[in-house]
């Protein structure tokens, strides 16, 4: 009777355990409107855009995100969702408007920054430097 009850609580701790993982790891849906979604890129990417966007990276970005995007900066243990991992193809998948979007009015742990990086076309450069994180 031991043996079975020790079984059935490893049991259920594991499934608890697993459950938790899966449902913190994964991210919770970022609805984009529309309008924001289709906003093409108003900045061609080419090196001077990268090389402002990782300069703006490295200053406002890589602390939660990561010096490679993947989502392991030096202060995502602090924050209550996990920054997703910019390298995979799933995050890559998001128009630029979307990221566009997403940089400039943030949510929950990620910040807006549309008052921090006021310029437009700064955050369209930062646009154009996550493009280089993919895998």
């Amino acid at each position: 009777m031991k043996s079975k009850l020790t079984l059935f609580i490893s049991v259920v701790t594991v499934s608890a355990m697993s459950f938790a993982f899966t449902t913190i790891q994964q991210p919770k849906a970022w609805p984009v409107p529309e309008k924001n979604a289709k906003t093409p890129n108003a900045v061609k990417s080419n090196a001077e855009s990268i090389s402002a966007g990782k300069a703006l990276w490295s200053m406002h970005c890589s602390s939660c995100h990561g010096k490679k995007g993947l989502g392991d900066g030096s202060k995502a243990a602090q924050l209550k969702t996990t920054p997703q991992d910019m390298t995979l193809a799933s995050f890559q998948s998001q128009s630029d408007g979307a990221l566009f979007y997403k940089i400039s009015e943030g949510r929950d742990d990620m910040p807006s920054f549309k008052k921090k990086i006021p310029d437009a076309e700064d955050i369209w450069n930062l646009v154009n430097y996550v493009r280089t994180l993919k895998k």
